[in-house]
């Protein structure tokens, strides 16, 4: 039988170095917290709804425990967000998900607001 290992070596309470990069798994809590927050939501409301203790969501919220994937599942699905949103932050792709917020955004603002934005980002990109 094959046995794969993965060498997992902590740096901090926040951060692992997984394969050579270095994990933010705090920006995980921040993202829970601020879907949770936009949904208006109580960490006891989440807690409830993804069948875990508040405690354990405040903690996860600060960075002090990583989520099982189990409870990882539980919470993204009672916070009606889908997965890649809360990682984007940790995913090697995340900046896909980060232009799909970045649309959502922008198709919500006028068409002037949108012209502007598209023009300071032409700037930046042309001087970078």
């Amino acid at each position: 039988m094959y046995r794969s290992t993965l060498k997992t070596y902590t740096i901090s309470d926040s951060s692992t170095l997984i394969g050579g990069g270095e994990v933010q798994y705090n920006s995980i809590g921040t993202n829970i917290r601020k879907f949770r927050t936009e949904k208006k939501l109580r960490q006891e409301d989440l807690a409830e709804r993804a069948g875990l203790s508040a405690n354990y969501i405040g903690m996860v919220e600060r960075g002090e425990k990583i989520p099982s994937l189990e409870s990882f599942i539980s919470i993204v699905n009672a916070l009606g967000v889908s997965a890649d949103m809360v990682l984007h932050d940790v995913l090697e792709t995340g900046y896909e998900v980060k232009s799909s917020l970045l649309n959502d955004k922008l198709r919500n603002l006028s068409k002037h607001d949108r012209e502007k934005i598209f023009a300071v980002i032409e700037t930046m990109i042309k001087h970078s």
